[in-house]
């Protein structure tokens, strides 16, 4: 029995792990899919929650390709900071289209299972886009901290071959985090146990499911994930103490107020994306309330992709004249 119950929950059937138990697991069948029960009780809510997650989707995709889409033609927005602000938005896409589509088609129909093939398939690019979702943050504080403690050295550091050789190394970077734990979770056994208390394939549930030993992978999860979401947060938290002291040293009243509201939106979206992760991934098991969870997954994995765009769109007078540019060019054109 692992060592340490990392998703508690409905037990599989075949954890011991002497020899005895051994032999038996061998004559059951090997697991090939999997039932994804989130938000599967009460069946009469089904319809609301489809037509709700349908909802946000869609404000996800117009959203965030709306910021991708006027950031890349507005030349006003050509800056580092920026540059980021779009690749976030790109990834976010796709980040919520690896889960909200499934979920979207297990609300209407009955049969709620997904192949052991794609449920490791959409683990593995869960984790490199959630990962690469909290790099791209780090790398917009880092941005903004070079702005705002070394103005004079901003264009001289910031160029676009370091932004490249960030967003590259991010790539490699998570790729080979999500390909460690890809790998480790598809070497498991499951026999007997494939239903899913959640509502995409991640990691804890899986190790819950396993009849296997499951230490190595845990040990996995609580250090090496939990080092990696810690070193993007501290990279964050690092960042703005220099930021605030920067900022309180500033003797121009408005120049003070400029530099906060430069930091504030991506201090919210922060906050919206690593409260949530931070408790998912860093805390006792003994914590742990099946719908809770659902909930508290579903804000880092949709609600904040969501809320993105109007959180950078509502206090960015920068981004506000670029989408009035952008909507006149398209009257314009309509009229012609």
């Amino acid at each position: 029995m692992p060592f340490f119950n990392i998703y508690p929950g409905p037990q599989p059937t075949c954890i011991s792990h002497s020899s005895a138990n051994l032999m038996e697991r061998g004559n059951q069948s090997k697991v090939t899919d999997f039932e994804l029960l989130g938000f599967s009780d009460p069946p009469e809510h089904q319809p609301f929650l489809f037509v709700l997650f349908l909802m946000i989707y869609t404000l996800i995709l117009l959203g965030n390709l709306m910021i991708f889409c006027v950031v890349r033609i507005d030349p006003q927005l050509h800056t580092p900071m920026y540059f980021f602000l779009s690749c976030l938005a790109l990834v976010d896409i796709f980040f919520t289209s690896v889960t909200v589509p499934k979920l979207l088609i297990n609300l209407l129909s009955e049969s709620k299972k997904i192949s052991f093939e794609g449920c490791i398939t959409q683990l593995y690019v869960f984790v490199a886009l959630g990962n690469m979702d909290s790099l791209i943050l780090a790398m917009m504080a880092y941005d903004r901290y070079v702005a705002i403690c070394r103005p004079l050295h901003y264009s001289m550091i910031m160029k676009k071959r370091l932004r490249i050789q960030m967003l590259v190394g991010a790539g490699v970077l998570v790729s080979l985090h999500s390909l460690l734990h890809s790998i480790m979770t598809s070497r498991l056994s499951f026999c007997g146990a494939n239903k899913m208390h959640h509502f995409f394939c991640d990691v804890p549930p899986l190790i819950n499911l396993a009849c296997s030993d499951t230490s190595l992978n845990v040990l996995l999860l609580l250090t090496e994930t939990s080092i990696v979401l810690l070193f993007h947060f501290l990279c964050i938290v690092f960042s703005y103490i220099r930021i605030i002291f920067a900022i309180l040293k500033m003797q121009s009243r408005e120049g003070r107020r400029k530099a906060f509201s430069t930091c504030s939106s991506h201090l919210v979206v922060v906050a919206l994306q690593y409260g949530p992760l931070l408790f998912t991934y860093i805390r006792p098991s003994s914590a742990y309330s099946p719908n809770r969870d659902n909930i508290i997954t579903v804000l880092h994995t949709v609600v904040a992709p969501m809320l993105n765009p109007f959180v950078y769109t509502v206090r960015n007078k920068e981004m506000k004249g670029a989408l009035r540019r952008a909507a006149s060019r398209i009257i314009c054109s309509c009229q012609k």
